[in-house]
């Protein structure tokens, strides 16, 4: 017989009651009799809030996406907003994805809201994240919620939690909500829906969505150059063929391939291994498609549209695949041109990106004379930015982890506006006899080249997070003296908040504590170490820069000098 800890046995027979359905305990027994070791994952915890909100595998308990946990969520919230919103009628908008069980799940959270008389806007179909945050700000909602676990894989959905400014839940009110919903029992759900309150909305707020799209992401382009330009589009069986191809269309942008094997929303996203663009097999179709088509430019977005990943021809004519990095820098580098060209730099404007980002974004824009803010990971740091400086204006903000945002009238990471971005700066370089592949070399001449490597650790369920944890630990307890041959001269733990120089004196870190260590070394290398807060995985973030002298040369160089790095930490 195995052993389950009384604990988890405990939260087991609560849902075991008949506040649960009849098919939910009868899933319980079965783990009970079949699968001990699913039992334990499956109510070990509660699924926590991470950057980039709730997220976990569907399933019956504690520590899984369904109708209960979601239900919890809902009226934890629920009894949030009724206290923050007294007296007045609050409203809530909702979106989902593409992934199984999406589209019940948000009339479950729908319903939720509309019993504790709460005005729900509900999307009659599937939309992207980012018209989510649009649509709570234009129709004045107190909240919004889209159900979505962007690209994780098809067992896995989600549930963000985004405020009246159109961003996601940063502290403290995330930690006020969690207080609020660990105070309820599953049995004070209300379930009882209120239909009246229930509004559909979809094609009204997709035209807005479109317009204001278009705005924020076109640059006097003319139409010679855009009808010169070809283009592959795949939304990866995502929600993107909802909105990007009507985008392109109403820029301008005739060459529009769409990739038809992967048009069809599709949780099972049965032509891809991962639904990723961050992953260079996700493009593979699209690519070939390209080279088919001898197109100069292929773009990918994922799930539920907000990430996206953009392939170009290099200097050989061959399609190469940008970094995160790589997109931003272009995009960052595009925009500010732009602004300065039309004398629109005042000193009124700023740049965000993450502390596990390219520094090369700071390096350009104090070079344009803008301001330069830094965040923990994750766009909700972003939007709070805007939010806390509003006599700055956001030019362009971006992570890593492919995301940008172009302005501030969506307050999260955009792929249907950048996505057109990127076709304004490939349609203006092909014009003008280059290319965005040119354009990045131009760039990294001008700053030094930098190049970027994440490696990403997978350690699946309480043992994998156990595993985690330690190596966190010995990393605190150990940090490296040198990397590469390079002396550490600055270790900054962002969990209590503090950084070390190389003579041992204590600096106190200006934003708030995150499960975080970055090691930066006297030749500029930075690496940072940290766990997911979405995913069962410990991510190492690696940059490493020289002066440029080719691009062969320093792409082969600080390949090397990567690997070396990885091969020191064991990654």
């Amino acid at each position: 017989m195995i052993y389950v800890d009384p604990k988890i046995l405990e939260r087991v027979n609560q849902w075991l009651t008949p506040v649960f359905d009849i098919d939910t305990q009868h899933s319980i027994k079965e783990m009970i009799a079949y699968d001990p070791e699913g039992l334990e994952d499956s109510f070990y915890k509660n699924l926590e809030f991470g950057t980039g909100g709730m997220r976990g595998i569907m399933g019956v308990g504690d520590n899984r996406i369904n109708k209960y946990t979601l239900g919890k969520n809902t009226q934890g919230l629920s009894n949030y907003l009724h206290k923050q919103f007294g007296g007045e009628q609050i409203k809530a908008a909702i979106a989902y994805d593409c992934r199984h069980n999406s589209k019940e799940l948000a009339k479950v959270v729908a319903n939720v809201f509309s019993a504790n008389d709460i005005e729900v806007y509900l999307f009659e179909d599937l939309r992207p994240t980012p018209e989510l945050s649009f649509a709570v700000k234009e129709l004045g909602c107190h909240c919004g919620i889209v159900l979505t676990a962007s690209h994780n894989p098809p067992e896995y959905n989600g549930y963000k939690v985004y405020w009246q400014d159109g961003g996601q839940l940063v502290p403290p009110q995330d930690k006020e909500i969690i207080a609020e919903i660990n105070a309820l029992e599953y049995a004070h759900i209300k379930i009882e829906p209120k239909e009246e309150l229930i509004k559909s909305i979809g094609s009204e707020i997709d035209k807005k969505f479109i317009e204001a799209s278009v705005r924020n992401g076109s640059f006097h382009t003319s139409q010679q150059a855009k009808d010169d330009l070809k283009i592959v589009f795949t939304s990866l069986h995502g929600t993107s063929i909802t909105l990007i191809p009507d985008v392109l269309e109403t820029a301008g942008y005739k060459n529009v391939s769409l990739v038809e094997e992967q048009a069809k929303p599709d949780g099972n996203f049965p032509t891809v291994k991962s639904p990723n663009p961050e992953e260079p097999e996700a493009l593979k179709l699209a690519i070939e498609q390209a080279d088919r088509e001898q197109a100069d430019i292929v773009i990918g977005t994922d799930p539920d549209s907000d990430r996206l990943g953009i392939a170009v021809r290099d200097s050989s004519g061959k399609i190469t695949i940008l970094s995160g990095n790589q997109a931003m820098v272009v995009m960052t580098h595009f925009l500010l041109s732009h602004r300065k060209k039309e004398n629109k730099l005042n000193g009124k404007q700023f740049v965000a990106s993450t502390i596990v980002s390219t520094p090369l974004v700071k390096k350009i824009s104090e070079r344009f004379g803008v301001e330069y803010m830094e965040g923990l990971t994750g766009f909700k740091w972003i939007a709070k930015m805007i939010k806390d400086h509003p006599e700055l204006e956001l030019i362009g903000g971006g992570e890593e982890s492919f995301g940008y945002m172009v302005g501030d009238f969506v307050r999260d990471k955009d792929a249907v506006t950048a996505t057109l971005l990127a076709c304004e700066i490939a349609a203006t370089k092909k014009y003008e006899g280059s290319s965005i592949f040119q354009y990045l070399s131009a760039i990294y001449a001008e700053y030094g080249y930098y190049k970027e490597a994440l490696v990403s650790l997978v350690k699946k369920g309480k043992k994998g997070a156990e595993e985690i944890s330690k190596m966190m630990k010995s990393l605190r307890a150990n940090p490296p003296k040198e990397l590469d041959g390079s002396r550490v001269v600055r270790v900054e733990d962002y969990d209590i908040r503090s950084a070390v120089g190389s003579d041992g004196q204590r600096m106190d870190l200006d934003l708030p504590k995150s499960n975080v260590l970055i090691f930066h070394t006297a030749d500029g290398s930075k690496i940072a170490a940290r766990p997911s807060g979405t995913e069962p995985k410990i991510k190492f973030y690696i940059s490493v820069q020289e002066p440029f002298e080719s691009l062969a040369e320093s792409e082969k160089r600080l390949q090397q000098k990567i690997d070396r790095i990885k091969t020191q930490l064991e990654i």
